[in-house]
């Protein structure tokens, strides 16, 4: 079983629900049906019955995927009064929450909001930018997170045939030591929803151990002593070159007492341009799979995607939503 196909069978243990912003897109509507055929999730979504139909040939509302329309939804009335609580402090009205509810992407951040699906997907119609205030705004951040951030399952090919986490490589521009620890500890967690091993974060520099001197590098080693004060079991190092983190006979070579050193599974890059440039090196000259952007840091799961995705995009997005959910799920009943 290669590295996607353990994802869907993830997602298939204990299919969450997830709620679809734009399916009235024939990528989403496809993919829709095509998730809830596998068991991978219970799907909804947002569209226009009869244009849901011509792209899947399934009729609203049967046994398959629920098509929703927020302008004559009996939810509309609830859904506006639970905006207007939400966003009255900045001087949003009943009447503007009640119009605001008829857009896509608001109406389903407010069905998880509400508890009546477990994650969202937006974005392949939409801007990263309108997917994610609307995440923002109406599904909020966790509170024990101190900043929302994402990362990318890269699924790598042979010889390493495995699911490893890059992160920051898609929202956080710059982030400082703070930011760093932040999406270091989120990362790790993120992983472990995913994958049956214990992480080992790698902070990523061009430096390893205090091999160069400068102020970039010091901000790793920062985060790093972040990290290791508010979870000290958690296996993390840097400053560690790629290199040093990834191959073990230069982990040994460079940082031989590191316990993550040649062995990492979750990379943190040290900013945006990094992130973007590794993960992208990695899929297109290395043949990695690269899922996500997947957010992080959230209340529950919203997740966007490129509006150049495939079906199958959406199709691996759907499957990652629902095991964040699952996740979600199994830490709600365990506290």
């Amino acid at each position: 079983m290669d590295v996607l196909e353990k994802l869907v069978s993830l997602a298939q243990s204990d299919p969450g629900h997830v709620v679809l912003p734009e399916g009235n897109d024939i990528r989403v509507a496809r993919a829709a049906v095509r998730a809830v055929s596998d068991g991978i999730a219970h799907v909804s979504v947002v569209a226009d019955p009869e244009i849901f139909k011509a792209h899947t040939g399934q009729l609203a509302n049967s046994d398959k995927v629920t098509v929703h329309q927020p302008a004559t939804s009996p939810k509309r009335a609830t859904y506006a009064q639970a905006l207007y609580e939400r966003r009255k402090h900045r001087g949003m009205s009943l009447e503007e929450a009640e119009d605001w509810v008829t857009d896509n992407l608001t109406y389903a951040a407010l069905m998880v909001h509400a508890g009546d699906a477990d994650g969202t997907i937006g974005g392949a119609v939409a801007t990263t930018a309108d997917t994610l205030r609307a995440a923002l705004q109406i599904i909020g951040k966790a509170e024990d997170t101190a900043i929302v951030s994402s990362f990318f399952l890269m699924a790598l090919g042979e010889p390493h045939n495995r699911l490893v986490v890059f992160a920051d490589c898609a929202l956080v521009i710059e982030p400082d030591h703070e930011q760093l620890a932040s999406i270091a500890l989120s990362s790790a967690r993120s992983y472990s929803d995913f994958v049956e091993d214990v992480p080992r974060v790698a902070l990523l520099s061009f430096s390893t151990r205090g091999s160069a001197d400068h102020e970039s590098v010091d901000r790793v080693q920062a985060a790093v002593e972040i990290a290791r004060d508010r979870e000290p079991y958690l296996q993390i190092d840097g400053d560690l070159q790629f290199d040093a983190a990834f191959v073990p006979a230069v982990g040994q070579t460079k940082a031989p007492d590191s316990a993550v050193a040649g062995e990492a599974n979750v990379f943190i890059f040290p900013n945006l341009n990094a992130g973007n440039i590794g993960y992208k090196i990695a899929q297109r000259i290395g043949g990695a799979a690269a899922i996500g952007p997947v957010i992080q840091g959230l209340n529950k799961p919203a997740n966007d995607l490129s509006r150049g995705c495939s079906e199958e995009d959406v199709y691996q997005m759907i499957a990652v939503t629902s095991v964040q959910a699952a996740r979600q799920r199994q830490q709600s009943h365990d506290s």
